[in-house]
């Protein structure tokens, strides 16, 4: 076992962001809430998924909606754990272990708080290895773990209950509940053993992001310098290729709320105007990106924009007309490339009429 300090959460904060392709909720907030809750109870302890017990009983926890009410709507220090201490009176027993359905963005700090103010372990890993926007995309839904008894709580303190069949329909359920309570919610949810988690999670993504965070942190600077610093982290883990796509200058951004997502396009240009631009589709995270009308990279492998100056990762919602950014891509890790998995996370899934096509095989330009 290893603990989750409070002076981990700077790095872990970065990385998560870089892996969040955009989406996962800016963490700035949910990590002064998080670090203020190791300050009262202690470091969280984080366990390795193959350390549980079978018998174990561990929950997702994190939050759902649309990741630009997020920079409005606050959540309070104490969401998290009484969003767990719902679930537990809901189902009547005690949840052994706490995990991130996502690794990105402020979904990576929730369980944390959570699991030091109950004083149960985090697990170190994720059921995406990056941010992804609904609830059938996690790995814990491919590989078969029910959904429900699931618990929600909003920013009034008011707690939702669900029983669903599927998660496709408990998704419909959640995020309508999200759009109606504000925009964003904290939820409990895929209960599971730890027999059932070993197989379906991605491990050792807390650790890897607070590795990535100091990557970030200690070779800040322009995103191309920055590069191979990358590259020697990402190829050495379960991602593998890392690349940059593009660097210029961000000319177009448009998104709106559509059915709890952030949803629209942004446009990256040439620093000097010249040459093609490059087109980001958003749907909380960046998805898809083309070049001349050519996909350059697609989710489930990770699209990353990034300042250009610092190589700071910039959220779907903190990007912004003028800013001069680099564009990275990043190849997802190895599970999102069974054919099972792709069904739900390929980019048609989302309705691109695009077939996935793995970042390593598509030509470098």
């Amino acid at each position: 076992m290893k603990q989750v300090n409070a002076s981990d959460l700077d790095d872990l904060s970065l990385g998560s962001v870089f892996l969040a392709t955009g989406g996962g909720g800016d963490p700035y907030v949910p990590q002064m809430i998080t670090k203020a809750t190791l300050e009262k109870y202690g470091p969280a302890t984080m366990i390795n998924a193959e350390d549980l017990a079978d018998d174990a009983y561990v929950v997702a926890l994190g939050g759902v909606g649309a990741p630009t009410v997020s920079l409005e709507l606050l959540p309070s220090i104490s969401e998290s754990i009484e969003t767990l201490k719902a679930f537990e009176a809901h189902v009547g027993r005690k949840v052994d272990a706490v995990v991130s359905f996502e690794i990105g963005g402020g979904n990576s700090l929730i369980p944390i708080a959570a699991a030091a103010g109950c004083d149960i372990p985090v697990v170190d890993g994720d059921g995406m290895g990056r941010a992804l926007p609904e609830a059938q995309m996690m790995t814990y839904a491919i590989a078969g773990v029910k959904p429900t008894p699931a618990v929600a709580m909003d920013y009034a303190g008011n707690i939702t209950t669900f029983t669903t069949p599927d998660t496709p329909t408990y998704e419909r359920h959640i995020r309508s509940l999200a759009m109606v309570s504000g925009g964003m919610i904290v939820t409990g949810e895929h209960p599971m053993t730890g027999a059932e988690l070993k197989p379906a999670i991605i491990p050792g993504t807390v650790s890897f992001s607070i590795a990535l965070g100091k990557v970030l942190r200690e070779n800040r600077g322009r995103a191309d310098e920055m590069l191979p610093h990358l590259q020697a982290l990402f190829g050495a883990s379960i991602y593998g290729e890392c690349r940059m796509l593009h660097v210029g200058k961000v000319s177009d951004k448009a998104t709106r709320i559509v059915g709890g997502y952030d949803v629209g396009q942004a446009t990256i240009s040439g620093f000097d105007e010249e040459g093609p631009s490059l087109h980001i589709t958003i749907k909380n995270e960046y998805l898809l990106a083309e070049r001349d009308g050519k996909v350059v990279a697609s989710v489930p492998d990770l699209i990353v924009i990034v300042d250009y100056e610092t190589g700071t990762p910039i959220n779907a919602e903190r990007l912004r007309y003028g800013q001069r950014v680099a564009v990275f891509a990043v190849g997802c890790p190895a599970y999102f490339r069974s054919e099972k998995a792709l069904k739900a996370v390929a980019p048609r899934a989302f309705g691109f009429d695009v077939d996935y096509v793995p970042l390593e095989d598509i030509p470098h330009g």
